[in-house]
């Protein structure tokens, strides 16, 4: 049997990408027959099926820029995943199977799905890649709880040098703050810019600013990093 649908609370209504309505917002946004395929695809992910196959939610993923528009798939994506509440392995195999665009999805979705660092290796892959919109999407709240410090200093040096905003990194001050290593790194990046005769990025005076240990830390973090310190 279905269970009643009602829209899946997204782990934060703030937009997913500039310029997307948030979450909870999404259905003002839609027309009426993208509305009426979003509460489908809703209402079958939220009805429990079989493990390790490919299930109907999965398919709606696809659809999702078709039915809903490129503007609002990345949003569509995300409800439809909350709405499932796949496992670690559905999500694995989702990510690996799937676009660039569904990969971002679940990405997104992560901090609601999954509480520990079971999916650090889906991030760890997006942070190899040089897809912009893809590593926006892997420096999210996911990782600024599980990531490990050294992993994620890299994290920050691969967003400078490929343009992806630093606004973009969940907990940045709170990270940053008084790390003497991502300060060094971020010195010799700027020296060999520099050194090029390339520009160095605003965003880096920005975030070595933040690893002053005078500068008071915006906020308290949420959960220590998972994995190795260095």
């Amino acid at each position: 049997m279905t269970r009643p649908h009602s829209t899946p609370a997204a782990p934060d209504n703030a937009p997913l990408e500039e310029g997307q309505p948030p979450p909870d917002d999404l259905r003002s946004h839609l027309t009426p027959p993208a509305r009426d395929w979003l509460d489908r695809a809703l209402a079958e992910a939220s009805s429990p099926g079989p493990h390790g196959i490919t299930r109907a939610w999965e398919l709606r993923l696809a659809e999702a820029g078709r039915r809903c528009g490129s503007a609002h798939a990345d949003t569509a994506r995300v409800l439809i995943l909350d709405a499932a509440r796949p496992t670690p392995a559905d999500l694995a195999r989702v990510y690996q199977r799937g676009t660039a665009d569904e990969r971002r999805a679940v990405l997104h979705a992560l901090p609601g799905l999954v509480p520990g660092p079971e999916a650090l290796p889906l991030v760890e892959d997006a942070l190899r890649t040089n897809d912009t919109r893809l590593l926006a999407a892997a420096v999210g709240p996911y990782t600024a709880r599980h990531l490990g410090p050294s992993l994620w200093r890299h994290a920050i040096l691969k967003c400078l040098f490929t343009g992806v905003p630093v606004a973009r990194v969940a907990q940045l001050a709170e990270r940053a703050h008084g790390d003497a290593e991502l300060a060094r790194m971020l010195g010799d990046f700027a020296a060999e810019r520099t050194a090029a005769g390339r520009p160095v990025p605003e965003d880096l005076h920005h975030v070595l600013a933040l690893t002053d240990p005078a500068a008071p830390p915006h906020a308290t973090p949420e959960a220590a990093p998972h994995g190795k310190e260095s």
